[in-house]
């Protein structure tokens, strides 16, 4: 590997998102890559385009012990560009960037990316700018509730998916809650609505849709959208089969105009509701890189390649076109969601549908996340941690 070559820091190695990473600038011949986390060995460190696998604090559980780890990584080895890949990782590290003053980072400040996260400032942005959400009531906390009259069903929004305390994080939880006792179950489960932020939103009824986005200091670069197949679980969760689509010209003119308005740098995944008679209520946003980011990558659009660039100031040429109807699978969690569905209620025929489905082989424009001919260390790494999950 030509030691001239700028050095990426890859962060979360154990997610799938980071592998896709990995992958794709590895492939790419341009980087040289080290990847990081938590455990002795993680996913995307396994790859065989990582050139060095380092362990760490867990920014999740200590992150002041991760952030001191960080200065002393970066005061001893260089790097031209450090990607994080979860929630945690990259909004610590953006919210101690005084702290790391040499480390260079593929995002939007930290204002900007917690403007985009609350969920409540994102529904004041969408409403100044006339984009449709659902109905919204906003809470300081669980006591302003006292007295106050609601419709059912509704869903309840905790202003942030994670609260960094300064100590550690605390992680809330969207609630889709059909009647009083409910939402007096929901508080009792969720305590820290006592002391933060929330909103009690109208439920809407339909599916959901996303686009993805990649800008490039306020400038739109790529846009990219897929179609969730399967999920775990299986009712509606992370995606384990899915497959490009084209992107709907109406939600990827609102994304735009949301991501125009912050003038956002980096990636985002801008999500929707949409009702069965088509119209889309804008849901969230997420400033990172997402689970299925492999499929657009297979898809044509690298994503990561492109930020990349973006990042260091090197030419970055968008995909106009894209490969549709390219499918990704994630094995081992398709695996899981056949057996929460042959586990559910539901009748015996769907059932078989639902096996004969999981074991029908696509032959062409399907291609497995993590199992990968020209890579297979990483899917006898995740095998293993699989099998040893089971045997807890």
């Amino acid at each position: 590997m030509d030691s001239n070559l700028p050095s990426v820091l890859v962060l979360d190695a154990n997610q799938r998102s980071a592998l896709a990473v990995t992958r794709s600038l590895g492939k790419s011949g341009q980087f040289q890559i080290t990847t990081a986390d938590a455990t002795v060995q993680a996913l995307a460190g396994q790859s065989r385009y990582s050139q060095a696998y380092l362990q760490h604090p867990d920014p999740g559980e200590h992150p002041r012990d991760f952030i001191a780890w960080m200065k002393d990584l970066t005061a001893r080895q260089h790097f031209d560009l450090v990607m994080p890949t979860t929630e945690v990782t990259s909004q610590l590290l953006l919210f101690c960037r005084d702290e790391l003053p040499g480390i260079e980072l593929p995002f939007a400040p930290y204002q900007t990316v917690m403007a985009l996260s609350d969920k409540i400032s994102l529904v004041e942005l969408a409403k100044s700018l006339g984009i449709p959400v659902p109905e919204s009531r906003m809470f300081k906390n669980a006591s302003e509730l006292e007295g106050v009259s609601l419709h059912y069903p509704c869903v309840l929004k905790p202003a942030l998916s994670r609260i960094y305390t300064g100590d550690d994080w605390v992680h809330t939880q969207v609630r889709v809650i059909h009647d009083a006792a409910g939402l007096q179950k929901a508080l009792e489960l969720s305590p820290y609505l006592e002391t933060t932020p929330f909103m009690l939103q109208s439920f809407i009824p339909g599916h959901g849709g996303g686009v993805f986005c990649l800008y490039n200091k306020g400038q739109p670069l790529q846009f990219f959208a897929h179609e969730r197949l399967r999920e775990k679980p299986p009712e509606g969760g992370v995606s384990v089969l899915c497959r490009s689509v084209a992107a709907d010209e109406e939600l990827k003119a609102t994304a735009q105009k949301l991501l125009d308005a912050v003038n956002w740098h980096g990636v985002a995944m801008v999500e929707f509701r949409i009702t069965p008679e088509g119209k889309a209520y804008l849901m969230e946003i997420n400033t990172r890189f997402w689970g299925s980011l492999q499929l657009a990558i297979d898809s044509g659009v690298d994503f990561p390649l492109m930020l990349a660039k973006a990042q260091l100031g090197q030419r970055v040429v968008p995909t106009e076109t894209y490969r549709t109807d390219q499918r990704l699978r994630w094995l081992l969690g398709d695996l899981d969601s056949l057996y929460l569905y042959l586990k559910g209620r539901q009748p015996w025929m769907k059932k078989i549908m639902r096996l004969v489905s999981f074991l029908s082989i696509r032959l062409r424009h399907q291609k497995h996340e993590v199992n990968r001919l020209d890579d297979v260390m990483p899917a006898w790494h995740e095998l293993r941690q699989y099998i040893r999950a089971l045997k807890k």
